[in-house]
């Protein structure tokens, strides 16, 4: 009966030995951009075109002129404020912006509708200011693009939808606002959704690799959904797994085995 106690407790041993080195993560899966190369090593940034606006985007349109009182007609409609649109909460941000409608249209005091759907901000500013030259002095037009969010779901510490206000913003500075991924994230399998002219698009990258810094799709687009997969191991990590029930169960088990033989 000894021997028996003795070989049942091996077996037990041998189990929780298999059972922890499953739920290991090793070094290799939690390291960002990997490379045999240690050695200083540039890469060539792919091309990031000037993102063109599209249907229900919201703008915040400043004008400055020499006449004062003429150009405060576009401010007034968003309301007066010494606020930086970029430090502002999104909701603020979208109570002072112009939207532009479902057939790509925005609508401004005096001048009326013009086309901007397809448009980049500057190219929609420089049609702004040719419009109110024979209105005002020296127009000067200045136009943020409001509705600037990224969406980062999955194996993060902090998930959540997160405006920001940089003309650029990469997959790292993504991460960095969900407060970076968890210990059992799947770095070598994460998710870029994006929609572009009516399709959605999915592209998976691995952040374990150095050549993500010239993808198409390290720089952020606005509305873009990063997910981030689990591991395999998070199954059978020490937190998630009831390791301390099955072990009692097993224990317990043997204790009666061994009594009623």
């Amino acid at each position: 009966m000894y021997l028996s106690t003795v070989r049942h407790g091996h077996l037990l041993v041998v189990a929780i030995f298999i059972m922890i080195l499953t739920s290991c993560v090793t070094q290799r899966k939690v390291e960002y951009l990997q490379d045999k190369n240690k050695n200083f090593k540039a890469f060539d940034e792919s091309e990031f075109s000037d993102y063109t606006l599209k249907p229900n985007d919201e703008l915040f349109i400043r004008v400055n002129s020499l006449d004062e009182g003429a150009a405060n007609v576009f401010t007034a409609s968003q309301g007066q404020t010494s606020t930086p649109v970029g430090g502002m909460d999104p909701y603020g941000a979208s109570l002072m912006s112009y939207s532009v409608d479902k057939e790509g249209y925005l609508l401004l005091p005096i001048i009326g509708e013009i086309p901007v759907s397809g448009k980049t901000l500057s190219q929609v500013s420089s049609v702004l200011v040719d419009s109110l030259y024979h209105i005002l002095s020296q127009p000067v037009v200045s136009i943020k693009l409001v509705n600037r969010y990224i969406t980062v779901l999955g194996e993060v510490n902090r998930p959540g939808h997160f405006s920001y206000s940089q003309e650029k913003l990469n997959v790292l500075d993504a991460l960095g606002l969900a407060g970076d991924v968890t210990d059992y994230a799947n770095r070598k399998d994460v998710i870029i959704l994006r929609n572009e002219n009516g399709k959605n698009y999915r592209v998976n990258l691995n952040l374990t690799k150095s050549d993500i810094l010239s993808s198409g799709y390290y720089n952020l687009r606005p509305n873009d959904i990063v997910y981030i997969k689990p591991l395999r191991n998070k199954f059978w990590g020490m937190r998630q797994f009831p390791f301390t029930l099955i072990f009692s169960t097993i224990t317990t088990g043997l204790l009666i085995y061994n009594v009623t033989r």
